[in-house]
């Protein structure tokens, strides 16, 4: 649970804790010292009543008219004092928490907190044997219970204060730490998809900033990694596309003319001899055989190098790629969207589409069992997407890419683009972007 919390949680949870603690101890130290410093601050008071009743009881005792002296000395005694006369006839002392009951400057809470010891004393006053009052002290503790009021207070703000001055420096600190980290995950999350052109802020404590500037050099290492990748991925597919048209110039120039010989020598020999039994069926085969040879010999040719995109523009070579497959796969049902615009395209970026598409299609053939197909191909923005679709039967799991996808996965790197093969609502889509700018500037 606490590894889930962030990190400010984390640093302001102990903090907070730790003053709420600080003032949770500090009402308890109250508590405990306020009664023990009452009833200190109140011991003098306390014992001199017992003094000025042995004194007055002697004054009255020596007295001609001890009722007079007693008057007088009542007279004498400050109405505010703690310590006054009280007539026996007046009733019960009064107490030191009855007086509390009206105190409005001290909350009722706060009074019940506190334990207030009972302070009140009293020493009788005789007249010829007779007890007619006390020397009571009921001190008003009003002023001393409102002075801990306010220390209360004053520790409760301070308290306070410190809480949010310390949160306050806690949160800029902690953000001035997690900002530079939250870049520095941002920036290595985009490393791992391939962005290596965004650098990382670079900012935070030393230690961060460290790390920042070590993370962008190996962006910037990535970078250049990745461009002499495609660079290398572009010249081993020029390579490939030289054997092949090499391969297909030597087929053409060499086969061509040998199958057409053969085909030309079988008519020539039909047409001079009648046909005859044996001999007229094998010079029939023989012509069905080179004529099946010729048109195998264009589909390679025409995979191994369709050179009249060139000629014809892509848009078009796409269109007759669709042609030959609805021919060969007439229980197919294929629709298909081609951008006109693809015939400004040329150079690897068409052969790239051209074949992509031609790859997705043979897949469809051999592999999906599909009934229906689907072929989009537009450029949007800067962008150029393709999109291959069936209602086949998918492809095995853990293999997504074959042989031939794997080629167009390369051709597709080498031109900074992204080639994706997945299954969804019962279809199986080839899904390709490629950048336009891009391919055009890539590397002869």
């Amino acid at each position: 649970m606490w590894q889930r919390l962030s990190f400010r949680t984390q640093l302001f949870l102990p903090l907070g804790a730790g003053f709420l603690a600080a003032l949770v101890l500090s009402g308890i130290l109250l508590q405990i010292f306020a009664t023990g410093q009452l009833a200190d601050e109140n011991e003098p008071a306390r014992r001199s009543i017992k003094t000025i009743a042995a004194a007055l009881n002697n004054t009255l005792r020596a007295s001609d008219d001890p009722q007079k002296t007693l008057q007088a000395f009542v007279q004498s005694l400050d109405t505010s004092s703690d310590i006054q006369f009280r007539a026996a006839e007046a009733g019960p002392i009064p107490s030191v928490k009855d007086g509390l009951a009206n105190l409005e400057a001290v909350p009722r809470w706060f009074l019940n907190l506190l334990t207030v010891p009972d302070l009140d004393a009293a020493s009788p006053v005789v007249i010829d044997g007779r007890h007619v009052g006390d020397i009571v002290f009921v001190p008003d503790l009003s002023a001393d219970l409102f002075e801990k009021w306010v220390g209360f207070l004053a520790l409760t703000s301070l308290v306070v204060v410190l809480m949010v001055l310390t949160g306050t420096i806690a949160y800029v600190f902690a953000g001035s730490v997690v900002r530079p980290l939250q870049y520095l995950g941002e920036g290595l999350t985009r490393m791992r998809r391939g962005d290596y052109a965004t650098p990382i802020p670079v900012g935070g404590p030393p230690e961060i900033r460290r790390s920042c500037e070590a993370a962008n050099a190996l962006g910037a290492t990535l970078a250049q990694l990745s461009q002499d990748n495609r660079d290398l991925l572009h010249r081993l597919v020029s390579l490939q596309d030289d054997e092949r048209r090499d391969l297909a110039r030597e087929l053409h120039d060499e086969l061509g003319p040998l199958l057409f010989s053969i085909r030309a020598g079988t008519i020539s020999l039909m047409e001079a001899s009648p046909p005859a039994g044996n001999l007229g069926n094998s010079a029939e085969e023989v012509l069905q055989s080179v004529e099946a040879l010729q048109q195998t010999n264009r589909r390679i040719l025409d995979r191994l190098s369709p050179l009249y995109i060139e000629e014809l523009g892509l848009e078009t070579s796409v269109q007759t790629l669709l042609r030959n497959f609805r021919k060969q796969a007439p229980h197919i049902g294929l629709t298909a969207r081609i951008d006109p615009g693809l015939n400004a395209i040329d150079g690897p970026l068409a052969q790239t589409v051209y074949r992509v598409i031609q790859e997705a299609l043979t897949n469809v053939l051999r592999h999906a069992g599909a009934s229906n197909a689907d072929a989009q191909a537009s450029i949007v923005g800067d962008g150029l997407v393709i999109e291959v679709s069936d209602d086949g039967g998918g492809f095995p799991e853990g293999n997504l890419f074959g042989r031939g996808l794997t080629g167009m996965h390369e051709r597709v790197r080498a031109l900074s683009g992204s080639l994706s093969l997945l299954r969804a609502d019962e279809r199986t889509y080839v899904r390709c972007h490629l950048p336009v700018e891009k391919a055009r500037d890539a590397p002869p």
